[in-house]
């Protein structure tokens, strides 16, 4: 798969998720054999007023290339300066945000509400394009508002006249957030309807169901989110099983433990003991889900304070669970 300039290794995708895709979390992701990794949703006000914290946001390890940081805004003058200045900070590919369900999101015009203003949504991704250079321009947006504005197709088009190099499409509508079933349908047709690679995006859980929605949609890369969560060797399982159909073995316990370890001290060292701590308990709630005991594991995690506390968490369990881990 081919983005503008940008060559991936292979189609597996990590989705944006605010929250959840800085940079600890990328890495681990690229580690494991994605071929894309897109960052949290950053905004292009934060940017441009130069917020510390947003700023930091555009940090990029050599190792996760190539990266894609996506921006969000409802002012195609705002989006082109964010565009700008994520370009400066080494971007391989700007992502914008047409996709977000969040209602501190939508209220403002940002996220998924531009695709109920295509006009607009038109002119941000054309002033983007513009302000970005070099760097190629990919957008991710919903099948649509609701199942009675259903426009993925049209935003799709709008996007490759703007000049975007590539579209993601979330078959699931705004007003279904995350429930329900993704409709892949939406997807094929907008693969249909464009020349550019389009991704697609929505119950990714398991290689088989990569394999299929390749199959089934015509899509050239599939995007993975909630399915990540906790779970960053779904990009080798994927990765190996539409390259060979091998299908890897889950993780045992030992790495699972050892991959939550690892991310805890990734993300401490990143963000420091205090919110790297807070962050971590949502990761190691996802990376137990499943085992004995997890109800029990994920009440220790949030009363956590501290690495060590991390450390004797885990310890504990193992102890409880399996003494050779």
């Amino acid at each position: 798969m081919r983005i503008g300039q940008i060559q991936l290794k292979n189609p597996v995708i990590l989705a944006p998720m605010a929250g959840v895709t800085d940079l600890p979390f990328r890495l681990l992701a690229k580690e494991m054999g994605c071929g894309l990794v897109y960052s949290e949703m950053v905004s292009d006000k934060g940017l441009i007023y130069e917020n510390v914290h947003t700023r930091k946001m555009l940090a990029i390890d050599e190792r996760e290339r190539p990266v894609a940081l996506q921006i969000f805004g409802s002012e195609p003058d705002s989006m082109a300066e964010a565009a700008r200045i994520v370009a400066r900070a080494g971007a391989d590919i700007i992502d914008i945000n047409m996709g977000c369900p969040t209602p501190k999101i939508v209220k403002n015009g940002e996220g998924a509400a531009l695709m109920k203003k295509p006009e607009l949504a038109y002119r941000i991704i054309a002033t983007v394009v513009e302000a970005a250079g070099d760097v190629p321009v990919t957008v991710k947006f919903r099948k649509g508002w609701d199942e009675q504005s259903v426009n993925a197709v049209d935003i799709a088009k709008l996007a490759e006249r703007a000049g975007a190099a590539a579209v993601s499409v979330h078959g699931r509508t705004r007003e279904q957030f995350y429930s329900g079933q993704a409709d892949w349908d939406i997807i094929r047709a907008v693969k249909q309807a464009v020349a550019i690679p389009v991704t697609g995006n929505g119950d990714i859980r398991t290689p088989q169901d990569a394999k299929r929605m390749l199959t089934e949609t015509g899509c050239d890369g599939i995007m993975i989110g909630r399915g990540a969560q906790g779970n960053p060797w779904i990009f080798r399982q994927v990765a190996r099983y539409l390259a060979t159909g091998e299908l890897l073995p889950p993780p045992a316990l030992t790495e699972r433990i050892n991959m939550l370890l690892r991310h805890l001290d990734m993300l401490v060292e990143h963000k420091g003991e205090y919110i790297g701590i807070r962050e971590m308990r949502s990761h190691a709630a996802w990376y137990t889900k499943g085992l004995p005991n997890s109800a029990e594991l994920r009440l220790k995690f949030n009363q956590a304070l501290s690495r060590d506390d991390f450390i004797r968490i885990m310890e504990e369990y193992c102890l409880s669970v399996d003494k050779n881990c």
